[in-house]
């Protein structure tokens, strides 16, 4: 692994290629790298779990309405919708729109946290739409979102978008830009010119993830895939791109980020150097947001230790610089503390989330979320009595490089009402690959069981899970075989109707 800076440079200096971030991420794309057997089994392992989600949420507006939008762009060799009769093919970068706002819709899959923050399970739709249209074997898709984890994990490690309130889609253009590379064999100067084209057309600002959070929260990655879609085949025809994207004088450094005198260290890879960022990676055991997985666990934890919630005088919440203004308290966000407020923003209030899964002693992708359970008044009264804190131990700990000793939890202080005090603290979720119980293959079989119950015949889960399995064997043209069918009567529709 080697660490790159990158800064500012002004135009006077006209910086060589090989010197970007660009061409140096576009280097490591276009290497034929040999693969790791354990990235390559964790590729299948995300595939599945997307596929649970996705499948979950298939009957949730904002992916009613993705959906019924690719419909209208029919392809005859183009790529598949997530529920619909795979003999029906759409343009890949519709079929990515669509199957990556059902993907992100419920906020349930994988998850990468460092400098700044990131869903690289988002890379995956754009890619399988791709290589389906393209004919591509498992194989070439394996190397593509070997490429497209490495890549976004490696720039949210080096490089803080939030800190300027810039959206973390920000990282996922040039990511899938890059896989896409990989897995359709580009040459290093082609993908060079997508990466940029990916980051320019991919900057966004935060107010999807503040105050009242909308639909867009799961569009948002979804759009940033067909973003980098179009934008690959733009330069495949020869086109280029703003340059330098990361260090030139008006660049996205420079006017939107840290500004002309930034400095900042990217990781990337060898050449030669096999690719395995997506070990580091995690998924969810719990559908809410990932600063919240260890919380949910400690919340179950205390429930255990309180006889009676009803003495709770307050719950104070010791944890991380981003746990604490992101989620926390410390984001001065009313609408975290409002019963009514929509389903995106509960997701992303720590107090509400904390307050249900210590009264329910679980957490529940559809019932934790819905108006009745927010307004119910013992509920209310532990999620108002919530205080989170900054503390600099949890913020060191977030941010540590070594992957074993990253914790992404909290200590938490419940006061009764005789004063006495109850105190737990755990660093990382179950779930997490150093936790109590990380999750390994069959953990992502049963998400998918659960989460798909009722909506999948048993005979067409199993043949997904037994494809998805064999993905490296899968040749040319048989990709449509990872999509997943549902029978029509159980598909609902959105009766406004739009431009398409």
């Amino acid at each position: 692994m080697l660490l790159h800076t990158v800064k500012v440079y002004p135009s006077k200096i006209n910086l060589p290629k090989k010197k970007q971030l660009a061409w140096k991420i576009a280097e490591i794309a276009s290497d034929r790298a040999k693969l790791n057997t354990d990235a390559v089994e964790m590729v299948i392992n995300r595939i599945i779990d997307n596929a649970s989600v996705a499948i979950a949420s298939l009957n949730r507006k904002p992916v009613i309405s993705s959906r019924e939008m690719a419909l209208k762009h029919s392809r005859k060799n183009g790529a598949t919708l997530f529920g619909i009769n795979s003999k029906l093919k759409f343009d890949c970068e519709w079929a990515a729109w669509s199957n990556g706002t059902a993907v992100r819709e419920l906020d349930f899959h994988d998850t990468f946290l460092a400098a700044d923050y990131s869903h690289p399970g988002d890379n995956i739709p754009p890619l399988i739409s791709v290589a389906q249209q393209k004919n591509k074997s498992g194989l070439d898709l394996l190397r593509g979102i070997i490429t497209a984890y490495e890549v976004q994990v490696n720039l949210v490690k080096g490089i803080c978008l939030h800190k300027h309130k810039v959206d973390h889609i920000a990282h996922l253009g040039p990511s899938v830009a890059a896989g896409l590379g990989t897995m359709l064999k580009l040459n290093t100067e082609t993908i060079y010119q997508a990466v940029q084209q990916a980051l320019h057309t991919t900057i966004s600002t935060r107010q999807s993830r503040k105050g009242e959070i909308s639909s867009w929260k799961a569009y948002a990655p979804a759009h940033a895939g067909k973003l980098a879609i179009e934008a690959v085949d733009r330069v495949m025809r020869g086109e280029g791109a703003p340059s330098p994207i990361y260090e030139g004088e008006d660049s996205v450094i420079a006017r939107i980020l840290d500004g002309k005198k930034a400095k900042y260290k990217v990781p990337l890879p060898k050449k030669g150097e096999s690719k395995k960022a997506i070990l580091e990676t995690y998924t969810k055991e719990y559908s809410a947001e990932y600063q919240s997985q260890a919380l949910i666990d400690l919340a179950k934890k205390l429930k255990t230790k309180i006889s009676n919630l009803n003495n709770i005088k307050k719950i104070d919440i010791f944890t991380s610089h981003h746990t604490h203004y992101v989620i926390g308290t410390g984001a001065n966000d009313p609408q975290k503390m409002d019963p009514n407020a929509s389903r995106e923003t509960l997701d992303h209030s720590i107090m509400y989330i904390f307050a249900v899964a210590l009264e329910d002693g679980d957490w529940h992708h559809v019932k934790s979320y819905t108006k009745a359970r927010a307004n119910r008044k013992s509920t209310i009264k532990i999620w108002k009595s919530i205080r989170t804190y900054e503390d600099k131990k949890w913020t060191k700990k977030y941010h540590d490089p070594n992957p074993k000793n990253k914790s992404f939890g909290a200590r938490v202080v419940v006061t009764l009402n005789n004063n006495k005090k109850i105190t737990e603290e755990l660093d990382r979720a179950d779930a997490h690959p150093y936790g109590a119980r990380p999750f390994k293959r069959q953990n992502y079989i049963n998400k998918f069981l659960t989460l798909t119950e009722n909506i999948l015949d048993k005979k067409e889960s199993d043949r997904f899970l037994k494809t998805v399995q064999k993905l490296k064997n899968l040749k040319s043209g048989q990709l449509s075989k990872l999509n997943i069918e549902v029978k029509k009567n159980k598909l609902k529709k959105n009766q406004k109707k739009g431009i398409f």
